[in-house]
């Protein structure tokens, strides 16, 4: 799987290989710099390849070599870990973090996009559940045509925003990992920042409205319109779950806590 990208970009192996459903990855130094190498296996990793070399180094690792399926990455190598700054007291300033750097992950640019998946092809999963469980599914999949239908500030998304995508890299700040490639309104990507399973706070109402604030503030979204795509993307998430055979109900106690807050709006 490796060796011919260790020799084609005169890579020295720095660790263990990691084996993921949708890429292989292998730590590496590349001209005396600590590098990642990633093999894509799935459609999204490549996408997100693609997505990462359009970003340049903005907001995101750096994209130093691609051949193929194979992306050659700059890796983080600080120590700072935002879910660990979430769950110790630091909540808050974790998600000033995330905010800003999807802020400059949002910034236009005038060189043409990449391939990207739009959010309505993104949310068939949440139809498709709506149409067979009905109930808090068919309320998220309403507030997700909704806003599918009337996208405000539409642009290129990472997809896939949480506390363990955006990493430390010491003199060059928190950068993201990991895209999707999406296009669509921005505001869906502050939405797992809500959602995040491994984040055992998101099952707090107090702790949504908090972050709401936060959040808002931060990213410049109206507060309601906010709610709308947690509602949207908690219903996804937790139709995700369905498909691999897992949990879907901490996705959808996050979705019912912020339909709560919205009120009648919904």
């Amino acid at each position: 799987m490796f060796d011919r990208y260790i020799q084609a970009f005169e890579l020295v192996p720095e660790g263990s290989p990691v084996v993921t459903h949708s890429s292989h990855l292998l730590p590496v130094r590349w001209q005396g710099r600590p590098a990642m190498l990633k093999v894509a296996t799935v459609s999204e990793e490549k996408r997100g390849a693609l997505l990462m070399r359009w970003w340049d180094g903005l907001g995101a690792a750096k994209v130093y070599a691609k051949d193929g399926d194979a992306v050659l990455l700059e890796r983080a190598h600080g120590t700072r870990s935002l879910l660990t700054m979430a769950m110790s007291g630091g909540d808050d300033a974790a998600s000033r973090i995330i905010c800003g750097t999807v802020q400059t992950l949002h910034r236009p640019r005038t060189k043409p996009y990449p391939e990207l998946v739009p959010l309505d092809i993104w949310f068939r999963a949440l139809e498709s559940a709506s149409t067979i469980h009905g109930g808090a599914f068919a309320t998220a999949h309403a507030v997700a045509r909704t806003l599918l239908a009337a996208p405000l500030e539409t642009g290129v998304l990472h997809g896939d925003i949480h506390h363990s995508n955006i990493l430390d890299f010491e003199d060059r700040g928190w950068l993201a990992i990991d895209p999707k490639g999406l296009l669509g309104e921005r505001g869906y990507d502050y939405a797992n920042l809500f959602c995040n399973p491994d984040l055992p706070a998101t099952k707090d109402a107090a702790r949504l409205r908090r972050q709401l604030a936060i959040v808002a503030q931060e990213s410049g979204l109206a507060p309601e319109r906010l709610l709308r795509w947690i509602i949207a993307y908690a219903g996804l998430s937790a139709a995700w779950f369905l498909e691999d055979d897992g949990d879907p109900a901490p996705a959808l106690h996050v979705a019912e806590i912020a339909a709560a807050e919205l009120g009648g709006g919904i």
